[in-house]
């Protein structure tokens, strides 16, 4: 039996960032399960990831670790697979200089409702302490770094003042700190009545989410400015969009302002849940322009853009049979569940919130094909180096 209507409250901001997090564990529909698009994507851009890295200044001295970080690493293997590919990459740049080099540090963070703990199960074991450099780089099981987590909002100050080399962060900063508050308040003019994405609304609500990305990115990049080491470098990756109208939101938009939104629709029609109840959740996700995100960058003045683009990823489903509506259906539930399930489960319940992604599902089966002809992703691309 599914409970009444409002037995769950509205997931406030200030219980956001607490409750926040990707599907964790290793179930069907957990981020460990369904991150091979980011996988698949993250490899693409891994010769603009090398490209920043030999931005990075080395330094001539054994004496302090050479740290990387990832942002927003989530639980699964593609976090652990870039910081093996970072640190060879700047092993084999000491190797290529003749110098030695110093120990590595990787710090893995996220907001502390992630499943650190999958994380880490997932994590090779430490290679013996004194292995020469050859034998580093030729290790496919053990790390050679030392590794650690760090909870926290990548919006604020995580790390020690000059501590860090490298900063890496993908597909992470278009989750906002908060839903803009104008968004859910009634009398506001950027009240997001009847939608539970900015997809498809009016520019007023479209404009208080792009507002609060930027100050978001802005108080991402102050943080930085103060742990990055002189000579260090960052590399972000985020979804992007296209269009200049920001209430076009691209692959996003598809995601969560179609079938998704649908399947919300339903549960208002079928009185399982009230149209305040969807009208009160919103998914606080904001794919910007290049201009948006410059704008940002260029006003903080702490890093110098090296590289700025918009890059295809392509679609976030992955399936063995694209012939096969129903394997496009699974895709699109386990992906939105995935990213989203958290969020909803808080603000309506598990047992309505199995209602709510049965439906997603069913309509992902019934428009399979043309979902994977229009749910492409774009992504903006950063390459920055720290001036200080």
């Amino acid at each position: 039996m599914l409970p009444p209507m409002g037995d769950n409250v509205v997931v406030s901001n200030m219980e956001l960032e607490r409750l926040l997090s990707m599907k964790g564990g290793k179930g069907e529909g957990s981020y460990v399960n369904n991150s091979q698009a980011q996988a698949m994507h993250a490899k693409s851009m891994l010769h603009l990831l090398k490209e920043t890295l030999d931005r990075v200044e080395l330094e001539d001295s054994r004496e302090n670790p050479f740290v990387v970080v990832d942002l927003g690493c989530s639980c699964g293997s593609n976090t652990i697979n870039v910081v093996d590919v970072m640190i060879k990459h700047i092993m084999k740049r000491y190797e290529g200089l003749g110098l030695e080099p110093p120990e590595f540090s990787a710090f893995f963070s996220d907001l502390p409702s992630n499943d650190f703990n999958t994380l880490f199960q997932l994590l090779p074991p430490m290679a013996n302490y004194g292995v020469s450099m050859e034998e580093c780089l030729a290790a496919k099981n053990h790390r050679s770094y030392f590794a650690a987590g760090v909870p926290g909002s990548f919006y604020r100050r995580l790390f020690p003042a000059r501590s860090i080399n490298v900063f890496h962060s993908a597909f992470s900063l278009h989750w906002l700190s908060q839903v803009p508050e104008a968004v859910t308040e009634k009398s506001s003019s950027a009240y997001n009545k009847g939608r539970v994405f900015i997809h498809g609304a009016d520019e007023s609500t479209a404009n208080a989410y792009k507002k609060q990305f930027q100050s978001d990115l802005a108080g991402f990049l102050r943080s930085r400015s103060v742990e990055m080491k002189r000579g260090g470098s960052m590399f972000l990756v985020c979804l992007g969009r296209t269009s200049v109208d920001p209430t076009d939101q691209g692959g996003a938009g598809i995601l969560f302002g179609t079938h998704f939104q649908d399947a919300w629709d339903d549960l208002v029609r079928q009185g399982l849940i009230s149209s305040e109840k969807r009208d009160t959740f919103n998914i606080p996700v904001y794919a910007p322009s290049l201009q948006d995100f410059k704008e940002v960058v260029e006003a903080d003045g702490s890093f110098a853009i090296d590289k700025l683009e918009v890059f295809k990823g392509g679609s976030p489903l992955v399936v063995e049979q694209p012939d096969d509506p129903s394997q496009v259906g699974k895709a699109l539930v386990n992906t939105c569940r995935s990213v989203s399930g958290v969020l909803v489960d808080a603000h309506i319940g598990d047992k309505l919130s199995e209602e709510l992604f049965l439906r997603v599902e069913q309509r992902g089966t019934c428009h399979g094909k043309e979902l994977l002809e229009q749910l492409q992703f774009f992504h903006i691309v950063a390459s920055l180096s720290f001036v200080e």
